[in-house]
């Protein structure tokens, strides 16, 4: 069996998590740069326990996991907490494939950004990235889900640094971003992270975010094309297909996961977030044989195993992202769940994630 198929241990009454992947194409820029950054490549895919040669191979997918134990490692191996914090090596070595092309081909750079945030999951279906309204413009927001272990903060940093550069590009313009905001606290220096992002960081923040002005939004691109950008959406459609990304059930999961904060959404209110009747989407949802009951509690089950995985949320707080009006149902789904309570569950992911990382170092 190759090396990178080794999956973090798993203590009674905890379930293997739903296999969340990113690209291994998306993955090997990231090498690209821990390797500008000085770092000894061969030995960090060996000591992550990855199988170099499963890199290679056609449309291959790596476990949300496996990257986030690469990404200890190597920030383990530089001693640097603020690996990736570079413009130009982020500008340099990410690998957006088909989802770039197709967003070059874009008429305005917010409408490239649209198109990002519909074919996310060919990059990774580990990342959710949405954009929200503002007065002053649009938040590009970005989240995580999927694994079992914590996300390093360096991944979700190089990650939006990667979006904001790549909006250069697009636009031919030096881009200042009005806001920059980590859920993270604060390091012991921020230097190096507001001359990555060229603003004041906010940290211990709601989300993972950078704000765009309006005018910088509808800033029209030179490289628009719209019979290009046309059968590039073709060939991403195919393999959102191929993902699974495309199901009724995988649109109204990510609808849900959007509105759980502001409490438990009504189907209708999903139907209505997706543009469709609520018949239509009930229809829709039956003759994929599932449940939109069945689709929340799956939901809530994935996004609870993130949030406990992160020492930073309380679990009341856990609760109400979850959308819970009250802390005992959170502890009743979690018992079903994972069969343990919350706190039970959080010590042992912790447990895990420890032994997973030390596992690593001394292999």
């Amino acid at each position: 069996m190759p090396r990178h198929s080794r999956r973090p241990s798993r203590r009674p009454g905890c379930p293997q998590p739903e296999l969340r992947t990113s690209s291994a194409a998306w993955l090997e820029g990231v090498l690209s740069m821990f390797e500008a950054e000085g770092l000894n490549v061969p030995a960090l895919l060996r000591d992550a326990g990855f199988d170099p040669d499963s890199l290679h191979r056609q449309n291959a997918r790596i476990p949300v996991d496996e990257i986030s134990v690469l990404w200890q490692v190597a920030v383990a191996h530089a001693g640097r907490p603020t690996l990736g914090l570079d413009r130009d090596l982020a500008a340099t070595h990410s690998k957006l494939g088909t989802v770039g092309h197709a967003m070059a081909c874009s008429p305005t750079l917010g409408a490239a950004l649209t198109r990002l945030t519909r074919y996310m999951a060919v990059i990774s279906d580990a990342t959710a990235f949405s954009l929200q309204s503002d007065a002053r413009g649009c938040w590009m927001v970005m989240e995580h889900t999927g694994g079992s272990l914590p996300i390093p903060r360096q991944r979700v940093e190089y990650a939006l640094l990667t979006v904001l550069m790549q909006c250069q590009w697009l636009t031919r313009r030096e881009l200042q971003p009005l806001a920059m905001e980590f859920v993270y606290p604060p390091p012991a220096n921020d230097r190096l992270h507001r001359e990555a992002f060229g603003c004041e960081i906010r940290f211990n923040a709601p989300a993972n975010r950078v704000l765009l002005s309006s005018a910088d939004m509808t800033m029209p691109l030179p490289t628009h094309h719209p019979a290009l950008g046309e059968m590039q959406e073709h060939l991403l459609d195919d393999q959102l297909n191929l993902l699974g990304q495309t199901t009724t059930a995988s649109l109204v999961c990510a609808e849900i996961a959007r509105r759980l904060q502001h409490g438990e959404p009504r189907r209708q209110d999903v139907a209505s977030g997706l543009g469709l009747a609520d018949r239509t989407l009930q229809r829709r949802l039956q003759e994929e044989s599932v449940s939109f009951q069945a689709l929340l509690d799956r939901t809530r089950r994935e996004l609870a195993k993130q949030y406990l995985a992160e020492q930073r949320h309380t679990l009341a707080d856990v609760a109400d992202r979850l959308g819970f009006v009250d802390v005992s149902n959170f502890f009743r789904a979690c018992k079903r769940w994972f069969g343990l309570p919350p706190a039970q569950y959080r010590a042992s992911l912790a447990l895990d994630g420890a032994g997973t990382l030390r596992g690593a170092l001394l292999n």
